[in-house]
């Protein structure tokens, strides 16, 4: 990943990102009681900035907080954050991280829940995205047990498992681990996972073990565009292993073939026909947004 712009939005002040300071007993630091986004920024433009408040809002209603912003306010710290960094990002695209924490409260108390101050953080840092040599190879990725808590459809701060269900697969030499629970896939460590069977994109159906992924959202409707069926479903073991396609979709690398799973060739072992089709309907989407109000 690339490091960081240097501008951020903390509370209200735009400062450098080295000189901004959380209270240690803000609850996203002692509890992850906080929720966050990260949305892709093609050329200036937000993509998909609508979708991204809702999930925002949702779950933070999730956690039992308001949003502390209107539509218009998280519009216009979006659009000032990334105004103010343009002049220091080498890449033509960006993506913003913004994080909504309950708060910090002097002490540390499990419960009542306190009704307190939001901290409110953002920040952008290049998206780079992977090149043509890259998207041509796809990635490897391992299968590991999904060992996650229950409420995986909350954007959630509290990462940890998915931190190191990600660190086996590094370990593994694997760009993610693809998570399966009692024999059904979920997603990925952090990516959303879809397979083709019989010619159909199929992924595991919404529920509170998968994270309603909004560039998951976004290929749904490439597929639609590109004429190729799909539909939501259970994928049991099986059905990953037999796919002829799998691959990934996440805000930070849009959408990527896996060519390799435990170490076996997926179909023939190279990026596939409906892969394909979904990312060259995916770029022709993003042009026709360029310049478009979000």
């Amino acid at each position: 990943m690339a490091a960081p712009l240097p501008i951020c939005y903390l509370n209200g002040t735009y400062l450098p990102l080295a000189e901004a300071r959380v209270s240690p007993l803000d609850r996203a630091f002692l509890f992850a009681d906080a929720v966050y986004e990260v949305m892709p920024v093609y050329a200036r433009r937000p993509f998909r900035f609508v979708a991204h408040c809702e999930r925002l809002a949702r779950s933070l209603g999730e956690l039992g907080m308001a949003d502390p912003y209107s539509r218009d306010q998280w519009h216009g710290m979006i659009a000032t954050l990334i105004e103010r960094n343009a002049p220091h990002n080498p890449e033509p695209h960006l993506y913003v991280y913004w994080q909504v924490s309950r708060g910090a409260q002097f002490g540390r108390n499990h419960a009542p829940l306190p009704d307190i101050e939001r901290t409110v953080f953002a920040f952008c840092s290049p998206l780079v995205l992977p090149d043509a040599a890259a998207l041509e190879r796809g990635v490897s990725c391992v299968t590991v047990a999904d060992n996650r808590w229950g409420r995986c459809d909350i954007k959630s701060t509290a990462l940890l498992a998915n931190i190191l269900l990600r660190d086996k697969a590094a370990a593994a030499g694997a760009s993610e681990a693809i998570l399966l629970r009692e024999g059904q896939l979920t997603e990925g460590s952090a990516s959303a996972v879809h397979v083709v069977l019989n010619g159909v994109l199929i992924t595991p159906e919404r529920s509170s073990q998968v994270l309603p992924g909004l560039t998951r959202g976004a290929l749904e409707k490439m597929a639609q565009r590109a004429g190729i069926p799909s539909r939501d479903a259970p994928v049991s073991e099986a059905e990953l292993r037999q796919a002829s396609e799998v691959m990934l979709s996440a805000a930070t690398r849009e959408v990527i073939a896996v060519t390799a799973l435990d170490g076996a060739p997926v179909g023939s072992g190279r990026p596939g026909p409906v892969w394909r089709a979904l990312h060259q309907e995916l770029q022709r989407y993003k042009a026709e947004l360029s310049g478009k109000p979000w």
